[in-house]
């Protein structure tokens, strides 16, 4: 059944048409580009961009530390950023010097540098416009969870376009008045509301949270009721449903399961406008980037393809550097030998020495080949925490459940854990996976059954919250000196410190300056000073680089324990992981294959959803053709058009 405000708008459209013919250009407005070239008024457009500046400055409390300079090289209307001379510092440290940054419209950039390079800086800077961007441009930048406000999920999602509810504010005054000048810019304005989906915003929405996790109770659900994890979803489906002219994604997955991020996957790589995402996972990288920004030594490099193609092409291009510089140097050494020799020589051979000198300096004034200077190799390492005979974990016939009121998460759980095994837990948000781990470290007790364990095991938990332990004003090495007062001396810190990536002013600053994922490597530090028989890591990649999970990845396949992993990596899962238990329906269940068939397997499942959705909307828009003449039903209808937010029932809006 079409929708009133759409019978409306036909109504209107045919009035329109039968006195001119056309629709009338707007005439008391001005056709302004927010990346989607809105019909509306400037003031209005005007005050929304600033009141978005408003609200990101008042948020982002590290600006006030974080200078940025930078040239716009780009026509202000193009669709396209060329930043030149780009150069930005936080704590009066450089993060960038002097770079060039070109983002293209249609391009999807995986921006990558080390932990501490700059990467979610440079986001910010761009997110709030801390250089010149044409206002044109419309960006969102994904960096925090939503507020808890008392709206609904879905409500925060819809109410993100407010081009879209401006206009339909607007075409409510417009739709009372009889004057033809208003009446032509309404016409103009529900243009724009078709173009925009206006009718399809609530079904776009609530696909988007569907894809994300969402069940329809949970789309009901006051935001504020959620946890920050899933706030953190509504944030980015906000960001989908908007589809901006830039969007700025710093680590999408960090709160995702495993589904979600097949399925974020899937609908970014596809994103027509212009994309740039950190990521830690380069499975995911892979599956959606066309292009790496390569953030090295304070600069910016642009690679073409994913991220494999990055790693061949530079592999390649430092393998040639590493050639001509050695070619280089043998010439130079060469011809100073050659002039050393035979300057003072005979004339004739002192004319070769000549030559050779000013072909030597021609060399040094054309600019010679940089010496290759290797990342530096990031370390992880457990110790060996001795053996304890087996059994070390008995699971015997365990249910669990929050309370009384609510659903059994688990029930009848049989299983054992040895200082062998190797298990990554996966399956859909909410099922249970962190709960579990919960319940194996007596966090929390089960509702029924029985949890033995070896009475001298030593269990470690790394979970993404651990980082809210750390005294932020205390550096890395006085935290540590101060939790393990056993350890007198400074230089046996260090070291033992300097084992996790974190070396020379990393290990002496105030922890606030670090960032998240050299935080994430303190926390690492503290954990594996404990010695644990078993590790159980919770999201144990969320902040960290790839270099750094590669090294998490060989210290996991070194240490002699045993290993309980939840993660959303799926190559840090292949790299480790022996066995994968799926957790769902209340069971633990053992999947047969490895887990690029588990990723295969969800990725068929999405497939067969969004060929169900597609034949819905083919569906609706067949009904909606079949009913144009309900328009006629009711032209020259004068009653406010109804927001396309209204709850739906029945239907009908």
């Amino acid at each position: 059944m079409a929708s009133i405000s759409k019978q409306k708008r036909a109504a209107k459209k045919g009035d329109s048409k039968a006195s001119s013919g056309t629709a009338t250009p707007t005439t008391n407005g001005s056709t302004t580009s927010n990346g989607h070239g809105a019909v509306t008024q400037n003031g209005n457009k005007d005050q929304l961009v600033a009141n978005l500046e408003a609200e990101l400055r008042e948020l982002d409390v590290s600006a006030e530390f974080r200078t940025s300079t930078g040239v716009l090289t780009s026509h202000p209307l193009s669709q396209d950023l060329k930043i030149y001379n780009f150069s930005v510092s936080f704590y009066g440290a450089e993060l960038l010097t002097d770079t060039n940054l070109e983002l293209n419209a249609g391009n999807r950039y995986g921006l990558i540098g080390l932990n501490g390079s700059g990467k979610s800086a440079l986001l910010s800077v761009l997110g709030r416009r801390e250089v010149d961007i044409p206002r044109g441009l419309d960006i969102f930048h994904l960096h925090r969870e939503m507020a808890p406000v008392d709206k609904t999920a879905l409500q925060c999602v819809v109410e993100v376009d407010e081009e879209r509810m401006e206009l339909e504010r607007e075409a409510e005054e417009l739709a009372h008045s009889t004057d033809d000048e208003a009446q032509a810019h309404l016409m103009d304005i529900y243009e724009r509301l078709d173009e925009l989906g206006a009718d399809t915003a609530e079904t776009r929405a609530a696909q988007i949270l569907h894809g994300l996790g969402f069940t329809k109770q949970m789309q009901a659900t006051k935001v504020k009721d959620f946890s920050g994890g899933w706030r953190m979803r509504v944030s980015l489906a906000r960001a989908l449903y908007l589809k901006p002219a830039i969007l700025l994604l710093d680590e999408p997955t960090n709160h995702l399961d495993l589904d979600a991020c097949v399925w974020l996957e899937e609908e970014l790589k596809t994103y027509k406008r212009i994309l740039v995402v950190v990521s830690h996972s380069q499975d995911f990288m892979n599956g959606v980037c066309s292009h790496i920004i390569h953030l090295h030594d304070k600069k910016l490099k642009v690679f073409g393809g994913n991220y494999d193609s990055f790693v061949k092409t530079r592999s390649e291009q430092l393998e040639n550097q590493l050639k001509q510089y050695k070619w280089e140097q043998d010439q130079i050494s060469h011809m100073k030998d050659y002039i050393a020799r035979f300057g003072h020589g005979s004339a004739k051979l002192a004319r070769q020495a000549q030559s050779k000198e000013k072909t030597l300096a021609k060399m040094v004034q054309g600019g010679l080949t940089e010496q290759v200077v290797k990342d530096k190799l990031t370390t992880f390492a457990f110790p060996d925490p001795g053996t304890i005979p087996p059994p070390v974990i008995m699971v015997q016939k365990v249910s669990f459940r929050y309370d009384d009121t609510k659903p059994y998460i688990y029930t009848d759980l049989e299983f054992g854990i040895d200082l062998d095994s190797r298990i990554a837990l996966v399956g859909p948000n909410g099922a249970g996976k962190s709960t579990l781990l919960k319940l194996l470290v007596n966090e929390l007790m089960p509702t029924d059954g029985m949890i033995r364990k070896h009475p001298h095991v030593r269990i470690g938990r790394y979970h993404q919250h651990l980082q809210d332990m750390l005294d932020v004003n205390l550096s890395p090495v006085d935290f540590m000196m101060k939790t393990f007062p056993d350890i007198k001396e400074v230089e046996v810190m260090r070291r033992i410190i300097g084992q996790y990536g974190l070396t020379g002013r990393q290990q002496t600053c105030p922890i606030k300056q670090l960032s998240d994922g050299q935080r994430c490597r303190v926390v690492f530090a503290w954990l594996a000073y404990q010695n644990p028989h078993l590790l159980l890591l919770d999201e144990p990649t969320n902040h960290l680089d790839m270099e750094t999970i590669d090294a998490l990845a060989d210290a996991l396949n070194d240490f002699t324990g045993g290993i309980i992993l939840v993660s959303h990596d799926f190559r840090l899962i292949n790299q480790v992981a022996e066995e994968i238990w799926i957790c769902e329906h209340q069971k633990v269940t053992k999947w047969t294959g490895g887990i690029q068939k588990y990723k295969e397997h969800l990725r068929n499942k999405i497939s067969k959803e969004r060929a169900l959705e597609a034949a819905k909307a083919e569906a609706l828009l067949a009904a909606k053709s079949n009913t144009k003449s309900a328009a006629s039903v009711v032209k020259g209808s004068t009653a406010p058009l109804k927001s396309s937010s209204a709850p739906i029932k029945n239907g009908k809006k």
